[in-house]
């Protein structure tokens, strides 16, 4: 069936509520919930809102959690999510942020000890609305093997990176630095739908197409080795910089009760007019754009133009559930 943004956002945050968080986390959530159905990441919107509520419930997650904002240096912000919500952290903590970048032309916000942050893009477009270029990291759930392992080591690891335009981003990209999100592999299973090759290897580390097996195994990264030391370093400024956890140390981020999952995130802020100017960057990557688009092929700047759905397309099982969470 077809729903509204506005009514994705009220339902998720009459459900967060319900649930056990407080009024401007369940804003915040919701917002982000809403925001990615919007621009069709079905993966971070209302297909996870049923483990936010039940993590709620469990404890696993702080609904009601203030985090702490300091900036230990000028061109440094950090929001402690004190095993909260990351949204409400880094909203707490942007407008230091955007300050401190603009006063250095560069500056970093870390937010530490947070419940999974679901779409990273959701984050440096934010950034980039302020004219600022965004770059995002984090880590989740150790579900990624090392080439030619078996074992998880690493979780899915995305990067996120939005640059600034007028009035709308010029390139937006969101990436996990595995072959796949876990989420495509889960919705693979519900469906009884195998899963191409090269996605994933199974418990003792051979290539599969079937999306059990692979969840009992281990995803693989984007481009072998290439993909791999992109996920490292992502697991360097998720949890080295922020003073999170590892990968390996967070349990499947939608299981119902446990550790909270103290991940963390690191974004960085570039100001383009402390350096060359907004005007030469978008001129140099117009560019490119031009070329790309007389080439004849299929390639294309990430993320340009922006999908924006209004009304969205939800199954009616999910929207069923969504309303039955909101009533609860």
């Amino acid at each position: 069936m077809q729903v509204s943004v506005s009514d994705i956002r009220t339902t998720a945050e009459a459900a967060l509520l319900a649930h056990g968080a407080g009024a401007f986390q369940a804003a915040e959530v919701a917002r982000a919930v809403a925001r990615a159905e919007e621009t069709g990441n079905i993966i971070c919107g209302l297909y996870y809102l049923e483990s936010y509520c039940t993590q709620l419930r469990s404890g696993r997650v702080n609904g009601t959690v203030e985090p702490d904002i300091s900036r230990p240096k000028p061109g440094v912000v950090v929001a402690d999510a004190r095993l909260g919500f990351a949204q409400p952290a880094f909203t707490r903590a942007l407008p230091q942020a955007i300050e401190a970048a603009r006063e250095n032309g560069v500056a970093t916000l870390t937010v530490a000890h947070a419940h999974t942050c679901t779409s990273l893009g959701f984050f440096t477009e934010q950034i980039a609305a302020e004219g600022l270029i965004g770059i995002g990291f984090t880590n989740a759930s150790a579900i990624v093997a090392a080439p030619g392992g078996r074992a998880p080591v690493l979780g899915t690891n995305p990067i996120a990176m939005t640059i600034p335009g007028e009035g709308a981003p010029v390139m937006h990209a969101d990436f996990s630095t595995s072959a796949v999100a876990l989420g495509k592999i889960t919705m693979a299973k519900a469906a009884g739908e195998a899963i191409p090759l090269g996605w994933a290897v199974d418990a003792e580390g051979q290539p599969t197409t079937d999306p059990e097996a692979a969840l009992k195994g281990a995803l693989v990264s984007a481009a072998g080795p290439k993909g791999w030391a992109f996920g490292l370093l992502v697991e360097v400024m998720a949890a080295g910089l922020t003073g999170s956890v590892n990968s390996l140390d967070v349990k499947g981020l939608k299981l119902p009760d446990g550790p909270p999952h103290d991940l963390g995130q690191t974004y960085l802020l570039i100001d383009p007019d402390a350096h060359a100017g907004g005007d030469v960057m978008r001129e140099r990557l117009a560019r490119v754009a031009d070329v790309i688009a007389s080439d004849g092929g299929e390639g294309r700047i990430p993320g340009v133009p922006r999908r924006h759905l209004d009304p969205v397309d939800v199954p009616d099982a999910l929207w069923a559930q969504a309303q039955t969470l909101a009533n609860a």
